[in-house]
């Protein structure tokens, strides 16, 4: 009987140690497969960093004077190298800081609508990306981008865009698991009306609301269609415009979606484990 006990509670060890390392294997499985994003606060302007395993994908890099910025927003997160800058559209409060990001960091690949414009800010983005030795590639709805860790592919600009710069917006969808994030850039109704129409899928947990809350974005059929449970809007304190505007918040408190603002948050990160998303105020990356 003692070396049938002796051998009985010898295999429940046995058993524990291995559920104990499988437990254990699952969390730092789940741990390297995590995905951060962070809304940086530039100001009133864009900029929002993805990070995976795999990937450092930039979304825009704010207005002229806050490159700096976002570089050190970079480094303080390790960033060494990026995968991929998308530079959505050429207005100045979403590419002016690119350059100052091109030249601090080795990046793989640059993404940006075919569209051109004239302004020295415009012209300073595609000097900077011809110093880094790379050809920009067309951002364009069925445009994917090569990961390992996640989806990620451009569902807009569906066709070409208009005198609205705007309307040529890059629009990039990323799925991580069951999580699923959708940046809209400064994508106006327009945009919307015509991802719906096209039957594009374009659910998401959260979404990156196009053009910093102002109403030319965000219409309520959109919305009812993307159903998130949370908002983005990356808008500066005082701004001129009245961004966000009241009728986005109030069509945003309609469709009970919660808010999260960089003028009152700061940067705010996003962590996704492919099953829940966890949301932080990271309120140590300010613009100087």
């Amino acid at each position: 009987m003692k070396w049938a006990s002796t051998i009985l509670l010898a295999l429940g060890l046995i058993i524990i140690f291995y559920m104990t390392r499988e437990d254990e294997a699952l969390r730092t499985d789940r741990a390297e497969t995590t995905v951060s994003v962070y809304g940086f606060d530039v100001g009133q302007g864009d900029s929002t960093f993805i990070r995976t395993k795999t990937d450092a994908i930039l979304i825009d890099g704010g207005n002229n004077g806050k490159g700096d910025d976002v570089v050190r927003y970079l480094k303080a997160l390790g960033v060494r190298r990026i995968t991929a800058v998308i530079a959505t559209h050429p207005d100045a409060d979403h590419i002016g800081g690119l350059d100052t990001v091109l030249e601090a960091f080795d990046v793989d690949q640059v993404y940006a609508p075919r569209v051109n414009h004239t302004t020295d800010t415009y012209r300073d983005f595609l000097l900077a990306v011809k110093n880094e030795g790379v050809t920009i590639k067309t951002a364009k709805a069925g445009v994917v981008i090569p990961s390992e860790s996640a989806d990620f592919e451009i569902i807009a600009p569906l066709t070409d865009g208009t005198r609205d710069l705007n309307s040529w917006s890059a629009v990039l969808k990323m799925t991580h698991e069951e999580n699923t994030f959708l940046f809209m850039g400064d994508a106006p109704t327009r945009t919307e009306q015509q991802l719906l129409t096209a039957g594009i899928d374009v659910k998401a947990d959260v979404l990156k609301i196009g053009h910093h809350g102002a109403d030319t974005s965000s219409s309520i059929p959109f919305l009812q269609a993307v159903h998130p449970e949370r908002a983005l809007i990356s808008a500066g304190e005082g701004n001129a415009y009245n961004h966000p505007r009241p009728i986005v918040m109030n069509a945003l408190a309609a469709e009970s979606i919660t808010i999260d603002r960089t003028d009152r948050m700061g940067t705010i990160e996003y962590t996704s484990d492919g099953t829940a998303i966890t949301v932080t105020s990271r309120k140590d990356f300010r613009p100087n």
